[in-house]
């Protein structure tokens, strides 16, 4: 039984992200003084009285403005009342009933669709202030005081919310999904992928670098399994970075990587491999993710027989230390290949949680170190006594030997390339432990 879905919605400024982080248990939407810091949808989980619900924060709603991106905010909050059973309309208890409240709540009203009015940033607790009695005004029926920030009355607000939903029967199991987090730097086309993969307008689409702010899920079910694509903010070079919103969302797209299974490197086809895309996929790899490489905007450059593979080339060149994640060709505006990217997902995935036995491990080593025999320094010779994996995502070979100076890492390398080779694991790191015998 899918889980029913709660939108929160109201102009801007009036604390919406905190109440949805708030209510979701953890920071997942950024919050800041600046008005119109939200733009896209983002959608987080609660679970209260032994219910779930799937709630989505919105930009604030500007009805009559003509500005591109608050315009597509606005665009964004509709499509998010579309889907929601209840609508949760938040108000400003400090600045008070203002004409634009009045303008959103006729226009959700419009909707038909259940609301609950919260009055938010009642931070003192007791009888409610004169101005709260204001909101009656808005005809939608009793407000709910709330204080975002402390968790005052949010236990009312959702009691309000469930209400109106029907009473959920038993919940199916979660089939196994694969986080896929798009990085790149701004304009590579991250937002455009994930609105062609999910075929609707999930993230806000803008030539103006930065458009994206904060890390937006999107689940995707299709032939190939069940995905939860993560669009990032794009990632500039530090000393490019002094608004503290982008900051925010850099740290936001860097918490992606950290709890995605699966990262796809987006390059930009017509600017080629620049030092910024190495420095981002250096961050995937520093987490040990699989990661696919995705050249985007393919069918935007003039191409002969030898185009592709002069582009593989250097990449080749340019992450030559990732020198085992795949590339793939594709524009996210046409949809080239973007198949062979779902296969690519699914292997290198797999490949992350590749479990070898410890038996056939040590076959391979004795068969490494007989093929290469291991270094000496002053006539000692390295002595591999045995091998195991400690651990998956990355898979992680611990080693124990005699002498852990003598284990040069060079031969690491050639162990972890008869590893890779022999069990086909491309697109994921793999990590080497050195122990000597006896020690913990």
């Amino acid at each position: 039984m899918a889980k029913p879905v709660i939108a929160i919605v109201g102009r801007p400024n009036v604390g919406k992200s905190t109440l949805f982080n708030k209510l979701i248990g953890q920071r997942l939407s950024i919050v800041d003084d600046t008005p119109g810091v939200t733009r896209d949808r983002i959608f987080g989980e609660l679970e209260w009285q032994n219910r779930k619900a799937v709630v989505i924060d919105t930009g604030g709603i500007e009805p009559k403005s003509d500005d591109v991106i608050l315009s597509q905010m606005r665009r964004q909050a509709e499509l998010a009342i579309d889907m929601a059973q209840v609508i949760i309309l938040v108000t400003d208890m400090k600045s008070g009933l203002v004409a634009t409240d009045t303008e959103v709540a006729q226009m959700l009203q419009k909707s038909g669709k259940p609301l609950v009015l919260c009055v938010n940033k009642c931070d003192k607790i007791g009888e409610p202030e004169p101005e709260y009695y204001e909101f009656y005004n808005l005809g939608v029926g009793d407000p709910v005081q709330v204080s975002a920030v402390h968790g005052h009355g949010t236990g009312d607000l959702l009691d309000e919310v469930f209400s109106h939903l029907p009473e959920q029967g038993e919940t199916e199991e979660e089939e196994s999904v694969i986080n896929v987090a798009v990085i790149g730097k701004p304009n590579v086309g991250k937002s455009s992928l994930i609105n062609y993969i999910t075929n609707e307008e999930r993230s806000i689409v803008s030539d103006i670098a930065g458009t994206t702010r904060d890390s937006i899920d999107s689940k995707v079910t299709n032939k190939y399994g069940t995905y939860n694509f993560i669009d990032t903010a794009g990632l500039r070079r530090k000393s490019k970075v002094d608004d503290t919103i982008e900051k925010y969302s850099i740290i936001r797209a860097k918490m992606a990587i950290e709890r995605c299974d699966v990262c796809v490197i987006m390059i930009n086809a017509e600017e080629g491999c620049t030092e910024q895309d190495t420095k981002v996929a250096g961050l995937a790899l520093e987490a040990g993710k699989a990661c696919v490489i995705a050249v985007n905007k393919w069918d935007a450059i003039e191409k002969n027989d030898k185009t592709m593979q002069n582009f593989k080339k250097q990449i080749a060149i340019d992450f030559a230390f990732m020198s085992w994640a795949p590339s793939v060709f594709i524009s996210a505006k046409t949809g080239i290949r973007i198949d062979n990217l779902f296969t690519l997902i699914n292997t290198v995935a797999a490949n992350n949680a590749m479990r070898i036995r410890t038996g056939v491990l040590n076959e391979l080593l004795a068969q490494a170190t007989t093929r290469v025999q291991p270094p000496t320094d002053k006539g000692r010779r390295l002595k591999i006594y045995y091998m195991t994996q400690a651990s998956t995502k990355p898979p992680t070979f611990v080693s124990f030997c005699n002498k852990a100076e003598l284990f040069h890492f060079s031969y690491q390398r050639y162990l972890e390339n008869c590893i890779r080779n022999t069990f086909a694991m491309e697109g994921t790191p793999i990590r080497m432990i050195v122990r000597e015998r006896g020690e913990k």
